[in-house]
């Protein structure tokens, strides 16, 4: 995660990274042996997972396949890291040149307080690029002891949204590769040096309304809406309907295992919507500066598409949104299922 060599990178990739590292909060205090056998019970809960995903979809060939892939059971900082080092290989050459000497390293130190911040929030990601598997083991226990679940339930709760997500990219082998031009075409546009001093005013102009909430329903997270033109707009609607599909799936998957395989699964759903929704002040004010408002309305929203499709085709209709890149639902499909159903299979 160095510099290039001969030219300053848009961000300090190095200085992000050591900086997520220094401020992540501390996780949940667990002694040695039960932390060894936490993360034990995490690999075999991922490991069992995708049989059960497979059992689910249909598609028991391509979530074996896909679970077959690495795993790793990682903290706080090392998580903040492994998504560094992502948007450095996925984004990182198309982000504008910093004008001022000091541009990279102010950027680097913004990059790593954010994902210091999200790192606590992360239970487990799947990176279709790498085929890395990653399970977020303090943020994991603390929610479990957090909303009183069964720790192996909810660890394999877990791993079974996580390996869904395995199987969407092996199912669908050309999504990574979609996703990944999708990105760099947006961030390439939106990144635009020419119109940096303007979208930055903007931004700050639009600040109070999305302090006050009047911009959380945006598209793209509340912050990121106020400086985008109605082109980027659309292609960022485009990309969230997809994402809605990935993690409302993903969701519906999980629970759909019922309780042969998570017994405590309607009561982990319950209480872990009540989490998902977060009434404290400073909890409400950071979901709508960093959007994730916009990342809960993905679950919500993609679940209630994928349930309404399979209730009318099955799973094995549903299953044709992976045969290619037209099939993935448009922005006004996620609210209409019917109109997927009906353009994808007549």
């Amino acid at each position: 995660m160095t510099q290039t060599a001969g030219r300053r990178d848009a961000v300090n990739w190095q200085l992000a990274a050591s900086r997520a590292a220094a401020i992540v909060p501390a996780g949940p205090r667990v002694d040695r042996e039960t932390l060894a056998d936490f993360v034990a019970e995490l690999r075999t809960c991922a490991a069992e997972a995708p049989a059960h995903v497979g059992a689910v979809t249909g598609l028991l060939e391509p979530a074996l396949q896909a679970g077959a892939g690495p795993v790793y059971v990682v903290d706080r900082p090392r998580w903040a890291a492994a998504n560094i080092a992502m948007l450095q290989g996925t984004v990182g050459d198309v982000l504008p040149r910093p004008s001022a000497m000091w541009g990279d390293r102010f950027a680097g130190e913004e990059l790593g307080a954010l994902l210091a911040l999200l790192s606590a929030k992360v239970l487990g990601q799947y990176d279709p690029f790498t085929g890395r598997l990653v399970l977020v083991a303090p943020n994991i226990l603390h929610v479990h002891r957090d909303i009183g679940a069964d720790r192996r339930d909810f660890s394999m709760w877990v791993c079974l949204h996580e390996q869904t997500h395995a199987l969407q990219f092996a199912a669908a082998p050309w999504l990574a590769d979609h996703m990944r031009s999708t990105m760099r075409s947006l961030m390439t546009t939106v990144s635009d040096a020419e119109n940096g001093g303007r979208r930055l005013q903007d931004l700050l102009r639009a600040l109070p309304g999305v302090i006050t909430g009047e911009r959380k329903d945006a598209p793209a997270g509340a912050l990121l809406d106020a400086v985008l033109t109605e082109d980027e707009r659309d292609a960022v609607e485009e990309s969230v309907a997809v994402m809605s599909l990935l993690e409302g799936h993903a969701d519906v998957v999980m629970d759909a295992v019922g309780k042969r395989v998570v017994p405590s699964v309607k009561k982990i759903r319950k209480a872990f919507e009540k989490r998902r929704d977060g009434t404290g002040p400073l909890d409400l004010l950071l979901r709508r500066l960093l959007g994730l408002d916009a990342k809960l309305a993905q679950y919500r929203n993609g679940a209630v598409f994928v349930r309404a499709v399979v209730d009318q085709v099955g799973h094995e209709g549903f299953n044709a949104v992976w045969a290619a890149p037209e099939h993935l639902p448009r922005p006004g499909e996620i609210a209409d299922p019917a109109a997927w159903v009906r353009r994808v299979h007549g």
